[in-house]
């Protein structure tokens, strides 16, 4: 759930599965960064968004790919590029949450996630 979003910063409580999310974007380029906050039950993660030299956002556009409803699958032979390869698609994997690129050098497959693009 969002606590609570500016034009450079948005804040979460912290699952788990949120906070290794957030590192990957930082990781792959997409917000500048993850900070936790807080202590106990109360932790809170602090997301720096990341703005190009022109002031337009670096991450352009998130879509969610396995939904509660429809879980969506796939083998480390058939994982699909975003935008050519051009963007990153976050698969969770026996390994945890990697990008595309990743789970293909270390062909492992699992649950597509979501796509991001800049």
């Amino acid at each position: 759930m969002l606590l609570w979003l500016t034009d450079h910063q948005c804040q979460f409580h912290i699952p788990k599965f949120k906070l290794e999310l957030s590192k990957l974007l930082k990781e792959e380029g997409y917000v500048s960064d993850v900070k936790v906050s807080g202590d106990g039950s109360k932790k809170q993660i602090e997301i720096d968004l990341k703005y190009s030299d022109n002031g337009s956002p670096v991450l352009a556009g998130l879509n969610r790919l396995s939904k509660p409803g429809r879980r969506l699958y796939v083998g480390s032979d058939s994982l699909p590029r975003n935008n050519g390869g051009l963007g990153t698609v976050v698969v969770s994997t026996s390994r945890g949450l990697l990008p595309d690129s990743e789970a293909r050098k270390r062909k492992l497959g699992g649950e597509l996630i979501c796509e991001v693009w800049s």
